[in-house]
Formats: structure tokens, sequence, C-alpha cells
């Protein structure tokens, strides 16, 4: 591109930049500065042009946000009709006793033509036109404005939440979901300025009768008392110049309502107006009774038989042509989709990009089949909702698909493609779980929950009473299903929180709390670090879902070089009260399984001799621990009573990753985690020789 060729656009960019504020500066001189009628003539043909150009403009709009500066463009019409009617006034007091072309050939050709130089005549025109204007047009346009206004508005939540849920189940990507709420935030603007730019042609309405009543009244004292007319001449002089700049300002101000109720009052479809009437009016049947009805009316004596019976014929004429269309198009063959190229391989083929899965044998597609209520569907919305709530983030949608590849009554879990669980369960069976308490037997297919294990029983739906008499728990398919799904994502719902879950966090943290947010990304966290410590979190049983108060610990114990395990473990000793919170109740003691001075010692020297490894304790070691705190938490654990692991902080994380596979509800805490004043219950102490059984009460210093 030539330097010539940049300085052209340069300067056209910059000229489209001045049109606004020079056109403005024109109207300002209207309204200020005295103008010749020439130049006025010029003024009111290019008002007519402008008000044209936006009744077009608006009936070719496929939706209303195809205009969106239609607010603002009504709004400096207005300000243009009004400056050119205080210019025309300014005229036409002056130099109205010259004769009727004293303020220009325009308005002289209004006041001859459209009411044959009549003044009567012309008052009535423009009485009709100004109750056409602001008694029906303007006045339903206002009323569309205020309804759609208050209705867009009430939706807009609602819109949000159903664009965030179709980005977090993939059926949208980051930048379609942008363009998507800026659709939605200019949609609830737009409406917001219509409702107050419909005031804008009501206030021109009134200002055109006062305007038509000042020319008058002025007009006519002046002609008397100035310029020594008699009263007869002065009225038809002067009232034939007001009316005619009232009705050249008003045929525009007309078709500026029209446009405006043509928008508010526009449903989207992906036609415009023209082809949208067209399109919902080309329906044959329709016109049949039309035509009918027409011709009956021009066989009735008196009637005018030469105009209604070829209204009658032409909606004939209609009816016929619309219904061969009709059949036309329906015995057009249907051309056939081109046949798959078995070569060709798409990407969707070998892909698929479903965080959660649920596969199902052929044999449990009816849990899944809306035709039959779709328990299963049903129980998986909930399960979704309200993990979303207690983990701090959105559960990804789950997709549920069939798989020939297992068994008819398996069903098979899996999280980032890798299968977590599967079982097989009877769709047409109930699941009867031991409880511990049993009075009895029922008879059935014995089997495990494949939640927790339990012996169960798959006994028919006939036997749930004796189940529930003899003590059994007594499930459906669709619940066991469910359990074993929400089990497994709170299990493991640091595989599901990723960049993206991260980035949405902190979008919300943004809104509720833009300086904590400032103050925490991009310095001294960046985005892959809040990843990492909010897996890490997750991992260890710690919702995100007072991310807000997480935020502020991280800001206090963040910093740039610190690794993302030091950074947990200072957070974790901020955060204590919303782990213990999740464990117990606030005025409950917290039981604990805690280790003798003797073994601890052992673990901090292992942890001193082993640095950063993964597994610092020596195996032996951490195999007697395991078996001793399993059997240490075994009279808790059948009691269903939560408790947790206490040891010092520098040993807490290299114990978490020991007992996580055997304890995955168990958490380890340090000393410095237990707020102060937490009333704490010591259930066990484990070391060379276990003392279990001795609980003591104490008081966490």
């Amino acid at each position: 591109m030539t330097r010539t060729q940049v300085n052209g656009k340069v300067w056209m960019s910059a000229a489209k930049g001045a049109v606004l504020p020079l056109a403005i500066l024109l109207l300002v001189m209207f309204m200020v500065v005295p103008v010749p009628a020439l130049l006025l003539d010029i003024g009111f043909v290019t008002n007519i042009l402008v008000s044209l150009a936006v009744l077009f403009v608006a009936l070719n709009a496929a939706r209303p946000l195809d205009f969106s500066s239609f607010p603002t463009v009504l709004l400096f019409a207005t300000l243009l009709r009004l400056s050119l009617n205080v210019a025309s006034t300014r005229v036409v007091l002056v130099n109205g006793h010259t004769g009727s072309n004293a303020a220009g050939h325009v308005i002289e050709a209004f006041g001859n033509f459209l009411i044959g130089g009549d003044y009567i005549v012309g008052i009535f025109v423009f009485s009709i036109l100004m109750i056409i204007n602001l008694v029906v047009i303007t006045k339903g346009a206002g009323r569309v404005s205020e309804v759609s206004a208050r209705f867009t508005l009430d939706a807009l939540p609602g819109k949000q939440m159903a664009i965030d849920a179709d980005l977090n189940a993939g059926l949208l990507t980051a930048e379609q979901a942008r363009v998507r709420r800026q659709d939605v935030a200019t949609e609830a603007d737009f409406y917001g300025s219509m409702d107050g730019a419909s005031k804008f042609v009501k206030g021109d309405a009134v200002a055109g009768i006062l305007i038509l009543v000042i020319n008058i009244i002025g007009g006519i004292l002046l002609g008397v008392v100035s310029h020594g007319l008699d009263i007869g001449t002065a009225a038809r002089t002067y009232v034939l110049l007001a009316i005619g700049d009232a009705l050249v300002a008003q045929v525009p101000a007309l078709l500026l309502s029209i446009a405006a109720a043509a928008i508010v009052t526009r449903v989207t479809s992906e036609h415009d107006l023209s082809g949208q009437i067209s399109s919902q009016f080309g329906v044959g049947r329709a016109w049949v009774p039309v035509a009918a009805i027409l011709a009956f009316l021009g066989i009735l004596p008196g009637m005018p038989h030469l105009i209604i019976m070829p209204a009658a014929a032409v909606a004939g004429f209609v009816a016929w042509r619309l219904r061969n269309a009709a059949k036309v198009a329906a015995s057009a063959p249907v051309e056939a989709p081109p046949p798959e190229n078995p070569a060709h391989i798409e990407w969707r083929d070998v892909s698929d990009h479903a965080v959660l899965g649920l596969e199902i044998g052929y044999g449990l597609i009816a849990l899944v089949d809306e035709r039959k209520d779709a328990p299963l569907m049903g129980r998986i919305t909930g399960i979704r909702r309200q993990l979303s709530r207690e983990l701090g983030f959105v559960v990804p949608m789950i997709r549920v698909k069939d798989n020939l590849a297992l068994a008819p009554n398996a069903y098979r879990i899996t999280i980032s493609g890798v299968a977590v669980g599967e079982d097989e369960i009877w769709p047409d069976d109930l699941l009867a779980l031991d409880s511990g308490a049993l009075d009895g037997t029922v008879e059935g297919r014995h089997t495990k929950d494949p939640t927790f294990g339990l012996d169960a029983v798959w006994i028919s739906p006939d036997k749930r009473n004796e189940a529930v008499i003899a003590g059994y728990t007594v499930v459906d398919p669709a619940t066991v299903v469910a359990t074993h799904l929400n089990h497994l994502i709170v299990h493991n719902a640091a595989e599901m929180f990723g960049m993206d879950e991260a980035r949405k966090l902190l979008d919300a943290l943004k809104e509720a709390a833009p300086q904590l947010a400032e103050g925490l990304h991009p310095q001294p966290l960046s985005l892959v670090h809040i990843m990492s410590i909010g897996r890490a979190l997750l991992a260890e049983g710690v919702p995100l879902k007072d991310f807000r108060k997480i935020a502020e610990a991280l800001i206090e114990v963040a910093r740039p070089d610190m690794s993302v395990d030091a950074t947990v473990e200072a957070l974790r000793q901020r955060i204590g009260s919303l782990i213990i919170q999740t464990l117990v109740p606030v005025k409950m003691p917290l039981p604990v399984i805690t280790l003798d001075a003797e073994l601890e010692g052992l673990l901090a020297q292992a942890m001193r001799v082993s640095g950063d490894a993964k597994h610092p304790i020596e195996p032996a070691l951490g195999s007697r621990l395991i078996d001793q705190v399993t059997e240490a938490a075994r009279p808790l654990m059948a009691q269903a009573r939560s408790f947790a692991i206490v040891t010092s902080p520098m040993a807490r994380r290299a114990l978490s990753r020991l007992f996580r596979p055997h304890l995955p509800e168990t958490p380890v805490l340090s000393f410095l985690e237990i707020p102060d004043g937490k009333p704490v219950e010591v259930v066990a102490v484990v070391g060379n020789e276990a003392r279990i059984g001795r609980p003591e009460r104490v008081v966490a210093a």
C-alpha cells in the first residue's frame, strides 16, 4: 500500500469522524442564527430524506438489534426537526407579511398542494395527523418499548446462566459465548434506550402543536400591529404559513413514529419485515374464505359489484396460486444427502470433549428414555446442581451414551475418558441394602453396593415391603447409579477443575471484589498456579465455594517463588475453619487420631532426610502406620462418625498421600489448621504400640 493510499484512508476516517460534530453544530446554527429561505428549504428536504431512510432501514432489519443505533438516530432526527421549526418560526414571524413564499418554497408547496391553500382545511388535516401520531402510533410504541425493556431486563440473568450452561456443556466455544453475552447486553441496552427514546417522539408531537399555536397567534399579532394588515389578511397569510410549516415537520415525524413502532414490535426472524409478513400470509387455505366472503358480499343487492367482485377474484387467484405452490413444493423430490466417504475421518470421530461420561448397556436405555420419564436423567441434573453448589465450580455436563461393548445391564462412569467406576444393575428390580441391623433376610440376587461396598440383594418390586420390614434400605436402580456417580464426582473433583474453571472463579471474584481479584492475579499467582492450588484443595476434600476467603488467604501467603505444595500448606493453615466446618458442626468437638511423640520424631527425621520426595516415608513404617490407623478408625467408621488424623505441619502432606488410597474419606490435618478454641476429642493415639480406646478431651491452644 502506497503512502498516498494510507493518507487517503486516514483522511477518510477523519472526515467520517467529523460528520456528526459538524451536523450538531449545524443544528445549533439553525436554532440561533437567522438562515435564508433557500437554506431552510434544503433543511426540510434533508429532514424528509433522513426520515425516509430511517423508516426503510427499520423495515429491512431482520431483528431489532440490527438497527441498535436507532434510539440515538431518533434523538438527532428529532433535534433536526425542532431546529428547523425554530428557524422557520423566525422566518415566518419576520417575513410572513411579504407573502406565502416568505419561508421558502417547501413550506409554500405544503400549504398550497396538500391543503389546497385553505388554512381551515389545513388545521383539520394537521389535527388528524397529530391524533394519529400522538394518540395511536406514539402511545402504542411507547407502551411496547416499556414492556419490552422490563421483560428484557428481567430475563437477563436467565439468559446469562443459559449461555454459561451451554459453554460448560461444550455446546459453545469461548468466543461464541462472548458474542452471545455481548448480544444479550446490547439487547438490554437497546430496549432500555428505546423506552426513553419513545418519549422523544411524544415530546416532538406536543412541541409541534405548541409551535403551530405560537406561529398563528404571533403572526396575526405582528401582521396587525407591526405591518398594518387587516385581521383577515393577517390570518390568511400567517395561518397558511404556520400550517405549511407544521405539516412539513409532522410528515417526517409521522415517518419516524412508524419506524419506531416497527422496530419495537419486531420479532426476531431470519427475514426482514416484508419477508416475514409475506411468508406468514402465504398460506393458501387462509385466502379461500376471504375470497368466498367477498364474493358473497358482491352478490348482495345494493353493493358496489364492480369493486367487490374483482377483489374477490384477486383473493381467489392468490389462494389458487398459493395452494399450487404448496403442492409443487410437497411433491418435489427431497435431495438425498451425499453418501459418506468411508475414507474421510473427522476430528469429531476420534475425539470426545465431554469431561464426564456415563456409558450404559442396551438393557438400561429405559432409564434415560424420555418417553418413560427418564428417571436417571432427572437425578443426574439434580446431582450436577447440588455438587456445583458444594464444590464451588460448575460440574461439567454428563454425556450419557449407550455402549454395545458393555453387558446389557452394565454401566461405566468415565472422567476425561478414563473409567473410574463400573458395575451392573437390574432395571426392573430394586436394590435392598444391608443396614447392619437386620431382623430377617429376603430372597434375591446377592451383590455388593457399587458405591460403598455394602452387602445388598437385588429383589423384585413385590418384595419391597418384606425387605423394609426386615431392616433393609431399598432403592431403585436409577438411585443406585446416581449415588455411585455422585460419589465418584466428589472424589475426582480435582480431575474436573481446569484452566477454564479457574478463569470462571476469577471472573466471578472480579465482579464481587475487583480489588481482591486484582491483587491475586496475575501477580503473585498465575492462572496455572491458581488451577493447581484449586486441584490440590479439591483432591483433599476442601471445596472452593468460599473462594473469596481462599483468595484473601492466598494473597497473604503466596509468593511468586513458592512451589504449589508449599503454597497449599501455608494456605491450609489460614483456612482451617473452612476445612473443619466440612467435618463437624461448630459447637461439636472434632474427633481426631494423633501420633505419639516418638512416631512424630521418626516422621520428622524422614522428612529431613528425603527432602522433596513424593513418598518420603519408609515402606515398612508406612505399612505399619496404615494398619494401626485403620484399626483405630474402624470403630468410628462403624458409627459413621467424621474424624480427622492430626499430625505436625512437616509430615501432613506425606501422611495425606499415604492414607488417601486406604482412608479416602478421612482428612489429614496439621496442628496449625485447627482454629483456636475448637474443641478436640482425641479418640486414639497411634505409635509403636498403639494406645486405642482411651479417649481424651482437649482444647487446641
